[in-house]
């Protein structure tokens, strides 16, 4: 059961709080029983249909080919709550209709899965009677920058969730482990690795080709699971 903590932001009474661990198992676990469930088997990458198919499934629609230019110029998802419906997901036309950036398309879509899985309690006592004009009806939706979408900080605990969701939805945590663990013992790398190193670079192309991901999404993930550092005197990689 998800632990509610005050929201020291002021945006609502209280907030879910979840460790990276309980998000790491969440997501791995959506992601496992959709695949075994439509598909009989686990493997990834999980492609872009199978994701589309399973970010449909917490949504009462998803509009792939939305213009978001009336929330900003640099807006690439929304995530829209209702009292009565599931969320509904927007997702910019501008990338979506360019297939050069499917994988943009892909983390902007499991980020917003994040928002409509880990954040629909959240709204649903904003339409809890008593409580619907607390606050105005534009703010039961969740407006996301393309910066925000992997590198949000902590404080800004909405994002920072739902960013984090997409790398577990994406790059689920054992199975990443699993994928990088021959790589980890033929260099005999039993530490984290220097962000900026051969071997980190090697690392972050090795889970680009297996999960069908950015740069910029197998960095961060590598860096919050502990395989990439920042710091010197890093733990150990699969402890």
């Amino acid at each position: 059961m998800v632990a509610w903590v005050p929201d020291r932001s002021g945006r609502f009474p209280k907030r879910p709080h979840y460790t990276q661990q309980e998000l790491d198992r969440e997501c791995e676990a959506i992601v496992g029983r959709f695949l075994r469930e439509k598909y009989g088997k686990v493997e990834y990458p999980l492609t872009t249909n199978y994701l589309t198919i399973l970010v449909e499934s917490f949504c009462s629609d998803v509009d792939q080919y939305a213009d978001l230019s009336a929330e900003g110029v640099d807006v690439e998802g929304m995530t829209e709550f209702f009292p009565d419906i599931a969320p509904k997901i927007y997702i910019s036309e501008r990338i979506a209709a360019d297939e050069r950036r499917e994988n943009r398309l892909r983390t902007t879509l499991s980020h917003e899965l994040g928002h409509a899985h880990f954040h629909r309690l959240l709204f649903a006592e904003l339409f809890a009677p008593g409580a619907l004009f607390s606050r105005r009806p534009s703010e039961a939706k969740m407006v996301c920058k393309r910066d925000n979408m992997l590198g949000a900080k902590e404080v800004d605990w909405m994002e920072w969730q739902a960013g984090y969701a997409s790398g577990a939805f994406l790059m689920p945590a054992s199975a990443l482990r699993r994928h990088l663990s021959v790589f980890c013992s033929t260099r005999e790398l039993h530490t984290a690795v220097p962000v900026e190193s051969p071997d980190a670079r090697d690392m972050q192309q090795a889970v680009m080709e297996g999960f069908q991901v950015s740069a910029d999404a197998a960095r961060v993930r590598l860096l919050k699971l502990g395989f990439l550092t920042n710091q010197a005197g890093p733990p150990s990689l699969f402890d």
